[in-house]
């Protein structure tokens, strides 16, 4: 029988850790006995949890779309924090738009919305894989998919495409790490709707952020490689049965 992951005594890198499901991520393992390393590019959020949680958190303000947004994050925990045993790629952007319809700065919004949530995940899992690799008791990654990873939607075609990617690359490394007996969980969690700011308002009913992160963290300790969360478990049974009835699903018809 596998033993449960005791997140007690652990340090835990969360980005985006001070908004959304991320600051509900942070609350519930600080709750359970973890420090927390978040990551955010509001400082006034960030202080705001630190405050709340004297000497559990330590945090650093950094956007993950620059071009060495991770990079500062990888060497901030690799000195300051080389005791991090949990990588949580939680951060995320979601524009709304048409591609079809031409507007100034596209590419550059685009670039950007790729670099959070693709791109900076997998810097961060490769940077940091020494220093989870060599944690007491086994690192842990859990990069924060989509099931619109399975189904996209219409008007966020960016974001489905990142959080499919993000998806596909977590499997391949879970392999890697395999291969090399790497003593590392790779873990990809397959988000719902959450009620955050990340999704449009409308009257679909939303997951809320405080149960989608203690659904994370339990798949987590049970040693889960992929966590289904909510509604996506039922989108993936449609998928299985048919793919064609999942995108039209989505797409709302």
């Amino acid at each position: 029988m596998t033993q449960r992951l005791n997140f007690s005594g652990r340090k835990v890198l969360v980005t985006g850790g001070a908004r959304g499901i991320g600051l509900e991520l942070s609350r519930q393992l600080i709750d359970q006995g973890a420090s927390v390393l978040a990551v955010g590019s509001n400082k006034t959020h960030l202080d705001r949890l630190a405050i709340a949680s004297p000497g559990k958190v330590h945090t650093i303000t950094a956007d993950l779309g620059e071009p060495r947004g991770a990079t500062t994050v990888a060497e901030w925990v690799q000195e300051q924090h080389p005791d991090c045993s949990v990588v949580i790629n939680n951060a995320a952007i979601m524009r709304h738009d048409d591609l079809t319809v031409g507007m100034e700065g596209q590419e550059e919004l685009i670039a950007h919305e790729i670099a959070i949530n693709m791109t900076a995940p997998l810097q961060l899992c490769t940077a940091l894989l020494p220093v989870l690799a060599r944690a007491p008791g086994g690192g842990v990654i859990a990069n924060i998919s989509s099931g619109l990873a399975l189904a996209p939607i219409p008007d966020a075609s960016v974001y489905c495409g990142t959080k499919a990617g993000l998806s596909n690359f977590t499997r391949s490394f879970r392999d890697q790490c395999r291969a090399k007996n790497l003593p590392i969980q790779v873990t990809d969690v397959i988000m719902t709707l959450v009620d955050t700011t990340l999704s449009k308002p409308g009257s679909a009913k939303k997951y809320p952020p405080a149960q989608a992160a203690a659904d994370v963290l339990e798949g987590l300790a049970a040693g889960k490689q992929e966590i289904w969360v909510e509604k996506t478990k039922l989108l993936r049974l449609i998928f299985r049965i048919s793919p064609a009835a999942a995108y039209r699903l989505m797409r709302g018809h």
